[in-house]
């Protein structure tokens, strides 16, 4: 029994003074913080998730975003192909021509897009979105269809069966009757819907939603001998973006809005040099046929062209999160560094420091980011960084206070969180050089290491 309690006495003792064990101490200690690490990283993505979710429903009740792609002309014409057929009864083989309707598609010659945005804010709860409504007017003129590509005969044309169609992807957004005047009358649209709700990577091919028909054209209005005029206007509520598809052989767009923070996205980009000022934007884009990848007219269906649109993305830029996520990530060199000031310090030192005092110091590093987390919803990211990584800070330097027993140490553990979390706010904020600082930074943190813990007796363990 006494052999015992000399044993324990013995290795309790070396628990106390060696510094392999309060090593091994620390990084259990790590490694038990990675768990409260990892729920904060799992907090972050489901409030990121949920605000998408907000954002969304925000958006399906106000209106999606706006694509438009048209108008197109769609002329029906006759094909014929031969077909043997054999007869039963006198078991010869007869040829018998069958007749079938194809639809060809042709693209406007000029197409001139002018729209003014009035976005507005939307909020739900913490969380908020961009919407807007937009006045869109479109004009134009189609030149005659060329069907020599196909060796189509002109009886072959039904003409009287012509009509008009655009696609969009947002039809709950429309606050008017959608109207097209070509040549010398008006033709109404009504809605065509195509594809399948259920199925989501239909549901997500914007242009096989929502397809909007004109009744048959007159005859007199299509552009046969000569070019024809056209000319409509819409009013859309949406939200994200609003972008179109250059279709016509030479499109001009305009677009201009007070919103501030709006960017260009898409295939093409504006050609005026002046396009944001302080009141918003003012952007122009013309495009040739020769500037795009595919052709005036389409005999194989309307082709799927959204990845050639072009537009204004008014989107919020939200990344409080992402920038929290990004922080939580060094959440695990936090811990460590800090640790290793401490351990250097009572190492030196010989101050004894128990393990719960690491384990609280531990607790009060991942309440950080709960606090980023919080403080960012309702704030600033720079305001929530700022409010949680000085409460932290001045957190354990009192508390080192009462460990360390002077205010030497409580203030080199206060100066070095304070450089540490300035250090990764910078590396957050940075993108293209954030490997750079990054590395540099742990070079300099690790060289200071070796310097400090120079003199350490690492034999006397």
């Amino acid at each position: 029994m006494e052999t015992s309690n000399k044993q324990n006495g013995r290795f309790g003792k070396w628990v106390k003074t060696s510094i392999t064990a309060r090593m091994l101490m620390i990084g259990f200690l790590i490694l038990i913080l990675l768990i409260p690490l990892s729920f904060i990283k799992s907090l972050i993505v489901e409030r990121m998730n949920r605000q998408q979710e907000v954002v969304q429903e925000i958006n399906q009740k106000w209106g999606k975003e706006v694509l438009l792609y048209g108008p197109i002309l769609k002329v029906p014409y006759k094909t014929y192909k031969e077909k043997f057929v054999r007869n039963q009864k006198t078991k010869e083989t007869q040829t018998e021509i069958e007749e079938k309707i194809k639809y060809a598609y042709f693209f406007p010659k000029k197409l001139n897009i002018k729209s003014s945005i009035n976005p507005e804010e939307k909020k739900r709860g913490i969380y908020k979105t961009a919407v807007y409504n937009s006045k869109i007017d479109i004009d134009g003129s189609f030149t005659k269809p060329d069907f020599s590509e196909k060796d189509i005969n002109e009886k072959d044309i039904l003409w009287n069966k012509a009509r008009l169609i655009i696609k969009t992807s947002n039809l709950k957004g429309v606050n008017n009757l959608v109207e097209i005047k070509l040549h010398k009358n008006t033709y109404a649209f009504t809605s065509k819907y195509e594809g399948d709700a259920s199925n989501e990577k239909a549901y997500y091919n914007y242009l096989n939603l929502h397809k909007l028909e004109s009744k048959f054209l007159n005859e007199e209005d299509l552009p046969k001998k000569s070019d024809t005029n056209f000319s409509l206007s819409l009013s859309i509520n949406g939200s994200k973006q609003i972008r179109f598809i250059p279709i016509g052989k030479e499109t001009s767009v305009h677009i201009n809005s007070d919103w501030k923070t709006a960017n260009f996205i898409g295939e093409y980009l504006p050609f005026n040099s002046d396009k944001i000022s302080d009141n918003g934007f003012d952007a122009k884009w013309k495009i040739l046929d020769i500037n795009r990848p595919f052709s005036q007219q389409s005999f194989n269906g309307i082709p799927n062209l959204k990845d050639y649109a072009f537009g204004v993305n008014f989107m919020i830029p939200v990344d409080e999160y992402q920038k929290s996520e990004r922080s939580a990530k060094y959440g695990f060199l936090v811990i460590g560094l800090t640790f290793l000031i401490f351990f250097l310090i009572q190492t030196m030192s010989k101050i004894s420091i128990h393990p719960f005092q690491y384990l609280m110091i531990g607790v009060a590093l991942t309440m950080f980011y709960t606090l980023l987390i919080s403080i960012s919803e309702h704030s600033s990211f720079l305001k929530a960084y700022l409010i949680a990584s000085i409460a932290v800070v001045l957190l354990i330097t009192l508390y080192s206070k009462s460990i360390l027993k002077s205010i030497r140490f409580p203030l080199f553990v206060g100066a070095s969180l304070t450089t540490l979390y300035a250090f990764i706010f910078v590396i957050i904020q940075l993108e293209n050089y954030a490997l750079l600082v990054g590395s540099v930074g742990l070079f300099i943190i690790l060289a200071s290491v070796m310097y400090a813990s120079r003199k350490i007796d690492w034999q006397n363990d």
